[in-house]
């Protein structure tokens, strides 16, 4: 098993013209799938590194410059394995670049981003309204669900075995067979040697603005609920620690709901938030 698992997914290779080839592990899968977080993550690798290897002879793009927002819309689950990108640079700015990417399988398309590229906020906000989720404790505490091979939500979450993955069980009401709001909460953190690394933490934290169990769960409407498209910003770099994640909905329709997720990382700081609108299991 790698030690830097995270960068391994989201290391793509040139192929020339735009053109990248990466290697999903079966890790990085829901059931058989491969998880909405990790493409959105490898889509956002690629746009950057086409972004840093196409800059104009005598230019360097600011080493700081990270994927502020990815827009992604699903087109089709691609299994592990390998997988093609196509990065064009739409927009080369002084503050702003745009890359549109395409991912793809065996000549199947999976997922169109859009991904735009700066430097994060670093310092001190203007105004920062006071989260929830600050109210969870900074470290999952020692009755958090580890999410560990023999636990059942490791069946299927397959991601847990690249990364460390804690459940708040007084939010993920399912776990004991109850029903609840649609709310989850939880902890995430990459592995020493991801976390170590910049650019691989912040794709990292891009990956958990998709990382809990679908809220239908508390709900009690179980399956897959596939993600059809997902907008997910990295507000700043992450301090290194456990990224605190929480997933909730407003309107679980008959057929879409909307998931949003905030995560705040070890300083107690907004450092990502998305929304995807998702269908509910069948």
């Amino acid at each position: 098993m790698s030690t830097h698992p995270f960068r391994d997914l989201t290391d793509v290779s040139p192929q020339g013209d735009g053109r990248y080839r990466a290697h999903i592990d079966p890790i990085w899968t829901i059931g058989p799938k491969v998880h909405g977080g990790c493409m959105m993550a490898l889509c956002a690798a690629a746009a950057r590194q086409e972004l840093i290897g196409t800059a104009p002879g005598g230019t360097t793009v600011d080493p700081a410059v990270q994927p502020l927002a990815v827009s992604a819309n699903y087109l089709a689950a691609p299994d592990p394995g390998d997988v093609d990108v196509i990065a064009t640079v739409r927009k080369r700015g002084r503050q702003v670049s745009l890359v549109d990417v395409e991912l793809s399988q065996a000549g199947r398309p999976a997922v169109h981003a859009a991904v735009t590229l700066g430097v994060p906020d670093s310092g001190d906000p203007h105004y920062a309204q006071v989260q929830s989720l600050a109210q969870l404790p900074a470290e999952p505490p020692a009755e958090a669900h580890v999410l560990t091979k023999d636990h059942p939500m490791a069946q299927v979450v397959h991601v847990s075995q690249g990364c460390d993955l804690r459940v708040d069980g007084s939010s993920a009401h399912f776990l004991s067979g109850k029903q609840g709001e649609p709310q989850v909460r939880m902890w995430a953190r990459p592995w020493t040697e991801d976390e170590s690394d910049p650019a691989t933490a912040a794709l990292f934290a891009l990956m958990t603005g998709d990382i809990c169990a679908p809220v239908t769960m508390n709900r009690g409407m179980f399956g897959w609920a596939p993600t059809v498209q997902l907008t997910t910003y990295l507000r700043r770099q992450p301090a290194p620690g456990w990224l605190r994640v929480m997933a909730n909905s407003t309107v679980l329709g008959g057929t879409w709901f909307e998931e949003d997720h905030t995560v705040l990382d070890s300083t107690g700081a907004v450092v990502v938030q998305s929304r995807q609108l998702a269908m509910i299991p069948r």
